[in-house]
């Protein structure tokens, strides 16, 4: 028992860090007023590793040797534990399948940055389109307030294009 009690302890601090860890993933992101959507790929590149890294510490054996002597000893820390367990499970196939389907929208990202007014012009219909088949298939990505701020960030890279286009001209 006094082992348990040891074990229940540090699985205790790992159920308060990974709740840290999720509690901040969750928190609004600040972010510059004009920034592209480069940047959201780049945000969810980094979520998904970061969650990536804690599964596989989770599925460790050094881990999963101390929950199995915690289910031998029939913990209550355990449910706790299967809870979090999920969610990082959730969180990180949110962060993945974000990566997957902003993937597809990388290829007009170079476009929207270097081109021209009318140039750019010519990509936003299959621009559009991409973004209207994230929306319809995601699992994660088909919400309004994702929506909003992917389209936000694509209107600032078009809006800082014509910019610069303007400023050389």
């Amino acid at each position: 028992t006094e082992v348990t009690g040891r074990l229940e302890e540090v699985v205790m601090i790992w159920i308060k860090q990974i709740r840290q860890v999720l509690v901040e993933s969750e928190q609004m992101r600040r972010e510059a007023d004009d920034i592209g959507p480069s940047a959201e790929l780049e945000h969810w590149k980094t979520r998904m590793s970061s969650f990536n890294s804690l599964l596989d510490e989770i599925k460790s054996s050094r881990v999963k040797k101390i929950i199995s002597i915690l289910q031998a000893a029939r913990s209550k820390t355990l449910k706790q534990w299967k809870e979090l367990d999920g969610s990082i499970t959730i969180a990180a196939n949110e962060a993945k399948d974000n990566v997957r389907y902003l993937y597809a929208l990388d290829k007009f990202f170079g476009p929207l940055a270097k081109a021209s007014p009318v140039t750019m012009m010519e990509h936003v219909p299959s621009l559009m389109n991409t973004v209207c088949m994230i929306y319809c298939t995601s699992l994660y990505y088909n919400t309004s307030e994702r929506m909003t701020s992917l389209l936000l960030k694509i209107t600032n890279q078009m809006i800082n294009t014509c910019k610069m286009y303007l400023c050389e001209g």
